[in-house]
């Protein structure tokens, strides 16, 4: 009789080894680069697919889920990297523009994560000022940091040097300076991690986050010639502005146009992109803005290129550990970015190009993969999911949502939102003068209010010397089903009427549920209320 319970005594040992696999907590590895739009990632199929900009990226979204409608709350770097990590909105973590500084307190998804075993750490680009010391481990870029040889702040660095956080703040930080570009820089240090610095008996969290692709596009000698001789797709509005905008973008008989949004071309006297990258350009040249946009482009995807890469290099490190299919690999950028669409660069505003972030999940043991998915999610429910991914609760103090169901099942929940709210608060700041304004978009819709003033009346907008001004005050409707590139302003055509309507009072109602009011702005609430009904 004991013989044969002998027997079985293997297969129980494999069993038990089985079952300890299969419950194994599973790493998360979140990649998140700077201004890399939907445009300039292949499998979202834009106009600039067809030049295969991130192979690896679409590599990854073959065996995951690809999410079209993901939204920043706020399309600026301080204020979307605030509610990324905090899962609230610009007034309830107090992060409204790039001047403000996330409290260490706040830095809520490290807490929540650790609380949960994991391991944390942040490599890369930062940009919320107060050292991210609630993660385990991180090497962080000052700020924006360099492109090329940057320092990266950490605890053990090997100098001390004065770091300046803008607006006359500065403190005595460690740091260790490396040579090289710093998306090779940045994976270089994360591999250092993942390899020696962990403890490998533990699950992580590591927050990888590159610099590229913002401004100023400055990529690694290696992709010179990369996209040289290649024609890069032009968008039509780039030419053409319809009836895209309103009085609030355009001004009084064009008299701002010149000065709102930063351009391709000679439009914004202040930074068009000829003159902003010294291309050496003649602005008298019929096709300068041609040839601006050319350039630009290429810089902007030779950026990517280094990104897709060095991507390549994690995902290669994750498979010869064997550590690949446990691990759920996010990719997304902080925001989206203007590449020449309505003639505008970089980010800020509510149009589609500027708010709309690329999401990409792989997990194929345990979620869908080869999907796209619909769902109104906005940078308020990163942080819940992931929670919840990790095995999790959700904090009551985190605004956003988990869609970690649909992940599992491929299924949108019943209750999830049919609205996502937006609001940039920078008013007319940081030379690329983008008039303040809020609005709502639906999965069909747009509807957006340039109230077109400072949330600090009297000072200055920003530390480049643009002092507070106001802008006319607008609304803009945009039917995204009939028209998706927004050149239409439909908000005058009374087949509308009904839709704006509502579309106002759901607006209304977010800002109250959200903590996104104007109480503490009685000068803005001045002009809500005296143009609601306009």
């Amino acid at each position: 009789m004991i013989k044969n319970y002998l027997l079985y005594i293997p297969i129980l040992v494999l069993t038990i080894v089985s079952c300890a696999k299969e419950t194994k907590p599973v790493n998360i590895l979140y990649i998140m680069s700077d201004d890399h739009t939907t445009q300039g990632i292949g499998v979202y199929g834009s106009r600039l697919a067809k030049l295969n900009p991130t192979p690896n990226i679409d590599a990854l979204a073959a065996d995951g889920i690809v999410f079209d409608n993901v939204f920043c709350n706020n399309a600026i770097c301080t204020p979307s990297r605030a509610s990324i990590l905090t899962g609230q909105y610009p007034q309830t973590n107090g992060v409204l523009d790039l001047h403000a500084a996330l409290p260490i307190e706040k830095q809520y998804l490290p807490q929540e994560m650790k609380k949960l075993g994991y391991q944390t750490a942040v490599i890369g680009k930062w940009h919320l000022k107060n050292e991210p010391s609630n993660f385990d481990y991180y090497e962080v870029l000052p700020l924006q940091g360099k492109y090329h040889n940057p320092d990266l702040i950490c605890r053990d660095g090997s100098i001390t040097k004065n770091i300046n956080f803008g607006n006359g703040h500065k403190r005595e930080l460690k740091v260790n300076s490396y040579k090289g570009h710093s998306s090779d820089i940045i994976t270089d240090r994360s591999l250092n991690w993942l390899k020696n610095k962990r403890d490998k008996s533990k699950p992580f969290m590591l927050l990888h986050q590159f610099k590229a692709p913002h401004d100023m596009f400055e990529y690694a000698e290696r992709y010179s010639t990369y996209l040289e001789d290649t024609y890069i797709p032009e968008p039509a509005s780039l030419y053409q502005s319809g009836n895209h905008g309103s009085i609030a973008t355009r001004g009084e008989n064009d008299a701002l146009i010149h000065d709102i949004g930063s351009s391709v071309g000679m439009r914004n006297t202040i930074r068009g992109m000829g003159r902003t990258l010294k291309m050496g350009l003649d602005p008298n040249d019929p096709q300068h803005k041609h040839k601006a946009y050319q350039e630009y482009l290429k810089r902007y995807l030779r950026c990517v290129k280094g990104v897709d890469d060095n991507i390549k290099r994690l995902l290669d490190y994750l498979e010869e550990t064997g550590e690949l299919d446990n691990t759920i690999i996010i990719y997304t950028a902080d925001q989206g970015f203007m590449l020449g669409e309505h003639d505008y660069t970089d980010k800020r505003w509510m149009y589609e190009e500027s708010m709309r972030m690329p999401f990409i999940v792989r997990y194929p043991k345990a979620f869908k993969k080869g999907i796209h998915s619909d769902m109104l999610i906005n940078n308020t429910d990163f942080a819940p999911s992931i929670i919840e991914m990790a095995g999790g609760i959700i904090p009551k103090y985190m605004q956003g949502s988990s869609f970690k169901s649909y992940l599992d099942t491929g299924v949108q929940p019943a209750d999830w939102r049919t609205s996502t709210y937006y609001r940039y608060w920078m008013h007319m700041g940081s030379r690329h003068a983008n008039p303040a304004h809020f609005g709502i978009r639906t999965k069909d819709y747009k509807l957006i209010f340039f109230y077109g003033r400072y949330y600090k009346p009297g000072t200055k907008s920003d530390t480049w010397g643009r002092y507070d001004f106001d802008t006319p005050v607008a609304w803009e409707f945009y039917n995204l089903r009939q028209g998706p590139e927004e050149m239409q302003n439909e908000y005058n055509n009374p087949k509308y009427a009904g839709v704006i309507a509502n579309m106002k009072e759901d607006l209304l109602q977010k800002r109250a549920d959200l903590n996104e009011e104007d109480e503490d702005y009685p000068h803005i609430q001045e002009v809500i209320t005296k143009h609601w009904n306009d």
